[in-house]
């Protein structure tokens, strides 16, 4: 049953929680766009790091045993040297990651000063057909699609040299969901273990689309680019192995044709 709710309504949220009385939360909320963050700065504060303290807050007020899941972001460790784990520091590059810092910490500090089963899934880029479409994947793949239906002739991007640790969402789902049956919380880095830029998933989509060199359709539009960059991620997930028997399964390949097949039926339904 669809519940309507806002984050920056603390009174909803306890509405909310008290009467359904969930077992389980997984706060996956927030304003997540890194470049949009920079842009509306205070909201998104107000949404990604207070929006979790009025969770944790509204659990620890009801007295019920929740178990609850936060989401955290690979893009909380920044300029850190790559790979991450759960042991590098955060070197955040927005105010997306800062307000992700204050909610994986706020989320730690429950747990330990309050026993809450509470614990932070620190997620690498997780991708799919769901994908919102002004994030650089989906909006490569459904430009690809787009400039198939005749629809478009060019695609606008901003830094193609951003390296990011691209997998496939619902793989990562299943991770969240195994956080909280563990007998205990912790906190895991979620990821595949490699590395692609922007300009790999152009040349790999394109290419698998048939239109052959991405070059051809793709402008580099300046106010794509972020005021303060992040160049690599690559996350070491090692320890939610361990723990959870968890690892990535789909490759960057593999991803990249499920979102370019997803999103050429949307505008080619013969495909």
């Amino acid at each position: 049953f669809l519940h309507y709710g806002d984050l920056t309504d603390t009174g909803n949220i306890e509405k909310l929680i008290n009467p359904i009385k969930p077992d389980e939360i997984y706060h996956l909320g927030a304003q997540s766009h890194v470049r949009v963050s920079f842009d509306m700065p205070e909201y998104t504060a107000n949404v990604d790091a207070l929006g979790t303290l009025r969770i944790l807050e509204a659990i620890k007020d009801s007295g019920l045993p929740i178990k609850f899941y936060n989401a955290a972001s690979s893009e909380m460790f920044g300029s850190s040297a790559p790979p991450q784990n759960e042991k590098t520091l955060f070197h955040p590059r927005s105010p997306y990651a800062v307000s992700k810092i204050i909610s994986y910490y706020t989320t730690q500090n429950y747990r330990e000063a309050y026993d809450i089963f509470a614990c932070s899934g620190i997620l690498f880029n997780h991708e799919g057909p769901r994908r919102g479409e002004s994030f650089v994947t989906r909006k490569i793949t459904l430009g690809i699609s787009r400039i198939k239906a005749g629809l478009d002739q060019k695609l606008y991007l901003g830094n193609l040299e951003a390296k990011r640790d691209w997998g496939f969402a619902p793989e990562y789902v299943e991770a969240m969901w195994l956080m909280l049956q563990q007998p205990s919380p912790d906190d895991l880095v979620i990821a595949t273990g490699e590395t692609h830029s922007v300009k790999d998933f152009l040349g790999e989509s394109f290419n698998y689309a048939g239109l052959g060199d991405w070059q051809k359709y793709v402008e580099i539009d300046p106010r794509y680019y972020r005021p303060a960059e992040v160049e690599v991620l690559v996350g070491d997930s090692s320890k939610a192995k361990e723990k959870l028997g968890w690892e990535a399964k789909t490759k960057f390949n593999d991803l990249v044709k499920i979102m370019v097949d997803a999103d050429l039926k949307q505008h080619n339904p013969k495909v």
